[in-house]
């Protein structure tokens, strides 16, 4: 795809955010906040966006290129 996406960095404990939160914001359940952690499976673009949103940031700064 040559692309990933790096939401749990901005999602902590630290910062007041968990995967709990962030999953009832976007209307998922906990799991699938989980599997996006673990890069097991990645949001939907529009989700992406939502939560980019949700952590007031751009989008862009959730995706890591998998280009060398």
């Amino acid at each position: 795809m040559g692309f990933s996406y790096f939401v749990c960095s901005f999602v902590s404990v630290e910062n007041g955010k968990t995967g709990k939160w962030l999953a009832e914001q976007v209307g998922k359940n906990e799991a699938t906040a989980s599997r996006w952690c673990s890069n097991k499976i990645q949001p939907s673009l529009d989700t992406l966006v939502r939560i980019s949103e949700l952590l007031d940031i751009d989008v862009k700064d959730l995706i890591i290129s998998n280009k060398a």
